[in-house]
């Protein structure tokens, strides 16, 4: 089986449906995840994907937050969904594959502004959360499973616009960068993106602040597709999808693909 899967945090899933149907017919990827769609599961507009070839649809809805869903055109039954860090958010949402793969989309806390923990609750609730996840993947040992999502960070140097002007920015700080490591270790997550890619910029997310983001380029790369080790050398064909960023009124990320010979 071959499928294509993207990733996306479509920053509401009801305000940009025409983005979303958009995205399909152009690119029709055979899975699509998406983040923070912020509306509950029975107002996520789903016969207009039915409608065109994506009748298979796991999701976990919250009124105006968060909130994951799966999209397929191949059939998905629910593996799971957790509420990590117990934050009673719609964060996370697992979808198996009849091929036995499961795919797990996930949209980890942003962290508010400050990077402390002592005066910035957010800031401890996205470090709380990842400490969840990495301690999840160390008691259940992920196999024949792809992660995908805005996971709110971007770990490397080239992932960022200027890496020593962000240090001290949420998203790219040291404290963040090694809970996404210990998170990643502890499930033997592969990077799939960087594995195909591994050098220069993949920026997949713009801030709205700047009033002319292409040119500014201060992006980062955010959002991430990860394998485990059986199945991550079957990866390829990743891309981020810049110029869906430049869409009449976007989401601030862009979209993340890749390919699965399985």
């Amino acid at each position: 089986m071959a499928f294509t899967l993207a990733t996306w945090n479509i920053n509401s899933v009801r305000l940009r449906e025409e983005l979303v149907l958009r995205f399909l017919r152009e690119e029709g990827p055979d899975i699509l995840c998406l983040q923070e769609c912020k509306s509950p599961v029975d107002l996520i507009p789903r016969d207009q994907f039915t409608a065109l070839g994506y009748p298979h649809m796991v999701a976990r809805g919250q009124k105006g937050y968060n909130g994951v869903a799966i999209l397929s055109k191949l059939p998905l039954t629910e593996a799971g969904a957790e509420d990590h860090a117990d934050l009673g958010h719609a964060r996370h949402i697992a979808g198996r594959l009849d091929n036995g793969v499961t795919i797990h989309n996930f949209y980890v806390p942003a962290g508010g502004d400050i990077p402390d923990r002592d005066v910035n609750e957010k800031f401890g609730q996205k470090l709380d959360y990842l400490s969840a996840m990495r301690d999840a993947f160390h008691a259940d040992a992920p196999a024949k499973s792809i992660l995908v999502g805005d996971l709110n960070i971007a770990p490397r140097p080239d992932d960022v616009w200027d890496h020593k002007k962000l240090l001290k920015v949420v998203s790219h700080t040291p404290q963040e960068v090694e809970a996404m490591a210990q998170t990643q270790d502890a499930g033997k997550w592969v990077d799939v993106t960087r594995a195909d890619i591994p050098d220069g910029t993949l920026y997949s997310w713009w801030s709205y602040r700047s009033p002319d983001w292409d040119a500014a380029d201060k992006g980062r790369r955010l959002d991430h597709v990860w394998a485990t080790p059986d199945i991550a050398n079957a990866a390829h064909g990743s891309r981020v999808l810049r110029h869906v960023r430049g869409w009449e009124k976007p989401s601030d990320h862009a979209p993340v693909l890749a390919t699965f010979d399985l």
